[in-house]
C-alpha cells in the first residue's frame, strides 16, 4: 500500500478517471449533523482564505482505494475502499455551487462540471467521476447532469444536496455576504485527505475493517454485507440487484440487522447477541470454503425471511386477519423481544406445519405471557434470553402451538397462573408498572371483552388512563375511604394502597374535566361515555375501597378469560419475586433518603404488616433500617429495637444523610413515596411523567402550533395570567438559547419538553424540564435527573447536583438532594417572581453550555 496526504483537486481533478463504490458498501448515510459540522469547517477555511491565511488546512480524513477490476490504461478506475461519504459529499457540495451559479455564470458552472464531477467524453456510468452503490446511483445522477425532477427529490443524496443550496443561499447574506468561489476554493484546496492506495492482491476487505473509524460507524449489517459480496466476484451483481437491493429498499438498516440476527436465532443459535453478529456469521463462512452458490442460497434464505419480518412491522400485510390481529396487538406492544418466536411461527405456517389458526392460538400464548407477567409485575430482564431460546428448544412431538405453550410454562419462565393474576389485579399498583402504551392496552382490551353492541373505535378515539380515586384526593374522598378503612389502616394508607390498582383505573376523553372532582360530578360525565366500563362505575353509588375491589374481580376472570393460563404440573419455581423486588428498591435509595412501610407496600401491592414481617425476620437486607413509619419515626419492637440498638440506628440514619426534626423524626421532605420508590427502579427510557401524555414528541412543522395553542389553554385554566405570561417568556428565552419547544400529543394534559439537539433526532435530544399543565392543581415544571443521568455530559452526578443547586436559589423551590435520580418538581407559578425568572435563565444558559461543551471536556 501508498498513503500520502493530497487535496481532493489533485484526487479527482484532471485526466478522465473514476472512483467507484462497489456494490457491497452501505447506501449514502450523512445527516444534517455531519453535513453542518462540515459545512462550519468550509466557512472557516473561506474566511482564512479571504484573510490572507494560505497555509492553514482542515484535515477531512482518509480515502482508501483500490484499483477496480475494470480498470483500463486509458481511464483509470479506482475502487472506493473507504471514504465515500466523504467524497459523496464533497462532489454534492460541488453540484450544488454548479447551480448555484450556474444562471448567472454559466462558464463557471461548467468549468466546475468538468474538473470535478463529470468525464465529459464518456458515456453511460463512465460519465461520472464519482459512480456511488447501485442503490445511490439514480439520484446522485440526476444531481449530477440535472435539472431535477420530483422523482428524484428526497433520500440522503437528495437532502445533502439540498443542504448546500440552502446554506449557499444563506451565505449570499447583504449583512455579511461571502465569497461563492472562496467557499468552492476551501472544499477543492484546504480539505486535506490521506489517499491510501492498494495494490492488486492487497486484502481490501481488511484495511477497510480497521480503517473505517471516522464518520458514521458501520452496523453489523454493513460490515457483512461488504464481507458476503467481497466473496462473490462473479455472482454479486446478478445477486445484489435480485436479492439485496429489494431487501435493502424494505427494511431500514437497523430492520435489516434485525432480520439477519434473527435468522442466525432461528437456526438455533440462542446466544449470539447483535453486537457481535457480524463476527459470529464471518466466523461461520470460514470454518470452511463456501462456494458463491452456498453464500447465495444464503442470502436467498434472508430475502424469503424479509418478506415475513416485514409482516412484523407492518400488520397489514398479514393476509389472515386473526393473526394479523394478533400481530397488531404485539406491535401495540412493542414486543420485539418475543421476534424469535413469531418468526418461527410465521415460518412453519409458511412450510405448511402449522394453519393460520394454530398461528394465531399460538400468538395468544405470547401475548398472555408478555401480559400475565406485566400486570403481575415480573421483571424484563430475562425476556430476550427466553425468547431467543424457543427456535432451538421447541418439542418436537408435539403440535407447534400446544409446544410453544408447553415451552413458556416450563420452570423459570415465570408465566403468572390464575391465582396469581387474580391477586395482583386486586392489589398490584398496575399505573406504576410497564410502559404507558402496555397498561392502555390492557385497559382496551378488557373494554372489549364487554362485547358492546356499538364498539369503540380506539384507532381514533383519544383515550387516556384515568384515576377514579384521584391521585390527589380531596376532604370528600378522604372522608369516604375513612368509612372502609380499619383500625390499622388510616384513610391515606388506603388511598396510596388502592389508587393505581386496576380496579381504580378506566380509559376516558374527558381526563382533564373528570380531574380530581367528587365521586357524584365523575358519575355525571362517565355516564354519557361509549365505553361498558364507564357506564358501569358510573351505577354504583359510591367509590370506596369495597367498590375498587369489586370491580378489580370482575377485572380479573376477563382477563383470565382473555389471556390464556400456563399448563399446569410443568413445574415452577418458588415466587419470592415480590420480597426481590423489595430488596432491589431498598438497596436502590440514595444516600439522605428513607421511605415508610406503607410507602413500601403500596409500591409491592402488599400490606404494611407483612412488609414489617418480613423485614424483621430477613437479615441482610440493605437499607432496611431507613424504613420507618410513616411520621418518620424508628418503629417500636422491630427487629432494631428490640436490642436495644434505637440510639445506634439513629445515628447510622443520620450518617446516611437522614436529618432529623426537632420531635426526633426524621425530615419529610427526604421521604421516598410509593411513586418514588417505583421511579428508582424504572428505566429511564420507559418512565412517562403521566399516561394522559402519550409521550409523542412532536418537531417543528407537525402539528405544532396547534399543541403549543391546547397547552397555553390547558396551562390558563387553573394559573394566573402573570404564571402564563412568564411560561411564554421561558419559552422564548430558551428558543434564543439555541433550544427548542416540543409539545406531547395529549388531549387532556399536553406538556411541553426544553428540547436541545436535532430535532427529531431519536436518542440525540436532551431536556432538563418538562412543564405540564395543572389539571386542576397548578402548573409544574418537571426536573428530568432520572433523564438526565443517562446522557452525557449529565452522567456526571456532580453536574446534576449543580443543576439542582441552581433550581433551590429560586424562591419557593426546595427540592431536597434525595431527589437527584427522579424526576421531582416545582410550581410554575414560581416563574412570576422576576428574580426567579432570571435565576432560571441563567441555570438554562449554564446547562445549555454544559451540554454543548460535551465532547470537548
Amino acid at each position: 500500500m501508498q498513503a500520502k496526504e493530497t487535496l481532493f483537486a489533485d484526487l479527482v481533478q484532471g485526466k478522465a478517471q473514476q472512483f467507484q463504490v462497489p456494490l457491497y458498501q452501505r447506501t449514502y448515510s450523512w445527516t444534517e449533523r455531519q453535513l453542518g459540522q462540515l459545512w462550519a469547517d468550509i466557512l472557516e477555511q473561506a474566511e482564512l482564505l479571504e484573510a490572507g491565511d494560505r497555509a492553514s488546512t482542515h484535515f477531512l480524513g482518509s480515502v482508501v482505494l483500490a484499483p477496480s477490476p475494470q480498470n483500463e490504461v486509458m481511464f483509470p478506475q479506482w475502487l472506493v475502499v473507504d471514504g465515500q461519504q466523504r467524497l459523496t459529499t464533497l462532489s454534492l457540495a460541488l453540484a450544488a455551487i454548479r447551480d448555484h451559479i450556474a444562471d448567472a455564470q454559466p462558464d463557471e458552472a461548467e468549468r466546475i462540471d468538468e474538473e470535478y464531477l463529470i468525464n465529459k467524453r464518456k458515456n453511460g456510468t463512465a460519465y461520472f467521476r464519482l459512480l456511488p452503490t447501485q442503490a445511490d446511483r439514480p439520484q446522485f445522477a440526476a444531481h449530477i447532469r440535472g435539472p431535477l425532477d420530483n422523482q428524484v427529490s428526497g433520500g440522503n443524496v437528495g437532502r445533502a444536496y439540498d443542504f448546500f443550496r440552502r446554506k449557499l443561499l444563506e451565505a449570499e447574506d447583504p449583512a455579511a455576504p461571502r465569497d461563492v468561489f472562496r467557499i468552492e476554493q476551501a472544499i477543492t484546496y484546504r480539505l486535506t485527505l490521506v489517499a491510501v492506495t492498494a495494490e492488486r492482491g492487497d486484502n481490501v476487505h481488511r484495511i477497510f475493517e480497521s480503517l473505517n473509524n471516522t464518520g458514521l460507524k458501520l452496523s453489523q449489517a454493513d460490515l457483512l454485507r461488504n464481507y458476503l459480496f467481497m466473496r462473490m466476484p462473479t455472482r454479486g451483481e446478478h445477486v445484489y440487484e435480485t436479492y439485496w437491493l429489494p431487501l435493502q429498499n424494505s427494511l431500514s438498516n437497523d430492520e435489516l440487522e434485525q432480520l439477519m440476527w434473527l435468522h442466525l436465532v432461528l437456526g438455533g443459535d440462542d446466544r449470539v447477541r447483535r453486537q457481535d453478529l457480524y463476527a459470529s456469521q464471518q466466523q461461520h463462512f470460514e470454518r470452511r470454503e463456501f462456494t458463491e452458490a452456498e453464500i447465495e442460497a444464503y442470502i436467498r434464505d434472508l430475502y424469503r425471511h424479509g418478506a415475513l419480518f416485514r409482516r412484523l412491522l407492518h400488520p397489514e400485510e398479514e393476509p389472515d386477519p386473526a393473526v394479523r390481529a394478533h400481530v397488531r396487538r404485539l406491535g401495540t406492544w412493542q414486543a420485539q423481544v418475543s421476534y424469535p418466536a413469531l418468526m418461527l411461527l410465521l415460518e412453519r405456517r409458511e412450510r405448511g406445519e402449522v394453519g393460520s389458526s394454530d398461528t394465531a392460538r399460538a400468538m395468544s400464548y405470547i401475548e398472555s405471557f408478555l401480559v400475565r407477567r406485566m400486570i403481575c409485575r415480573v421483571p424484563t430482564n430475562n425476556l430476550n434470553r427466553i425468547f431467543q431460546a424457543v427456535p432451538g428448544q421447541m418439542p418436537l412431538d408435539v403440535p407447534v402451538a400446544d409446544g410453544l405453550r408447553q415451552l413458556l410454562s416450563a420452570d423459570n419462565r415465570f408465566w403468572p397462573d390464575d391465582d396469581e393474576l387474580r391477586e395482583k389485579i386486586r392489589k398490584a399498583p398496575f399505573y406504576q408498572y410497564g410502559r404507558w402504551h402496555q397498561r392502555k392496552m390492557v385497559l382496551q382490551r378488557l373494554e372489549e371483552s364487554y362485547g358492546h353492541p356499538e364498539p369503540v373505535d380506539f384507532a381514533s378515539a383519544r383515550l387516556t388512563i384515568e384515576h377514579v380515586l384521584p391521585q390527589s384526593a380531596g376532604d370528600e374522598w378522604m372522608r369516604m375511604l375513612s368509612e372502609d378503612a380499619s383500625d390499622t389502616e388510616t384513610p391515606e394508607d388506603l388511598h396510596a394502597r388502592l389508587r393505581h390498582t386496576l380496579g381504580n383505573l378506566t380509559l376516558t376523553a374527558v381526563n382533564s374535566e373528570l380531574s380530581n372532582h367528587p365521586f357524584e360530578r365523575k358519575q355525571d360525565l362517565l355516564k354519557g361515555s361509549h365505553l361498558e366500563m364507564n357506564r358501569r362505575i358510573a351505577a354504583t353509588d359510591r367509590w370506596g375501597a369495597r367498590e375498587i375491589l369489586a370491580r378489580a374481580d370482575d377485572l380479573a376472570e376477563r382477563a383470565i378469560a382473555l389471556w390464556p393460563a400456563p399448563l399446569r404440573g410443568i413445574g415452577r419455581a418458588e415466587r419470592t419475586r415480590d420480597w426481590q423486588l423489595a430488596h432491589q428498591v431498598l438497596a436502590a435509595l440514595p444516600h439522605g433518603t428513607w421511605t415508610s412501610y406503607g410507602d413500601l407496600a403500596a409500591f409491592l401491592g402488599s400490606g404494611a404488616q407483612a412488609v414489617g414481617n418480613h423485614l424483621a425476620a430477613t437479615p441482610g437486607v440493605a437499607n432496611a433500617h431507613r424504613v420507618l413509619t410513616s411520621e418518620g419515626k424508628i418503629p417500636d419492637g422491630d427487629r432494631w429495637t428490640s436490642r436495644g440498638e434505637d440510639g445506634a440506628v439513629r445515628a447510622r440514619l443520620t450518617a446516611d444523610g437522614i436529618r432529623f426534626t426537632v420531635n426526633g423524626a426524621a425530615d419529610p421532605t427526604q421521604r421516598k413515596s410509593a411513586d418514588d420508590l417505583a421511579l428508582l427502579i424504572t428505566d429511564s427510557d420507559d418512565v412517562e411523567a403521566d399516561d394522559e401524555d402519550t409521550a409523542q414528541r412532536t418537531v417543528r412543522g407537525q402539528s405544532e402550533e396547534s399543541r403549543a395553542d391546547r397547552f397555553f389553554r390547558q396551562l390558563a385554566t387553573d394559573d394566573s395570567p402573570e404564571t402564563v405570561d412568564a411560561v411564554r417568556a421561558l419559552f422564548t428565552g430558551w428558543e434564543k438559547l439555541g433550544g427548542w419547544v416540543s409539545h406531547g400529543a395529549g388531549q387532556a394534559i399536553t406538556s411541553a419538553y426544553l428540547m436541545l439537539g436535532e430535532a427529531g433526532a431519536p436518542g440525540r435530544g436532551i431536556w432538563p424540564l418538562t412543564l405540564y399543565p395543572g389539571g386542576g392543581r397548578g402548573g409544574t415544571a418537571e426536573v428530568v435527573f432520572q433523564h438526565l443521568a443517562a446522557r452525557e455530559p449529565f452522567t456526571d452526578r456532580g453536574l446534576r447536583a449543580e443543576l439542582l443547586r441552581r433550581l433551590n436559589e429560586m424562591k419557593g423551590v426546595d427540592i431536597p438532594e434525595g431527589k437527584l435520580e427522579l424526576r421531582p418538581s416545582f410550581r410554575l407559578s414560581v416563574l412570576e417572581d422576576s428574580r426567579n425568572r432570571e435565576l432560571l435563565a441563567e441555570t438554562l444558559a449554564w446547562f445549555r453550555g454544559r451540554w454543548e461543551a460535551r465532547d470537548t471536556a
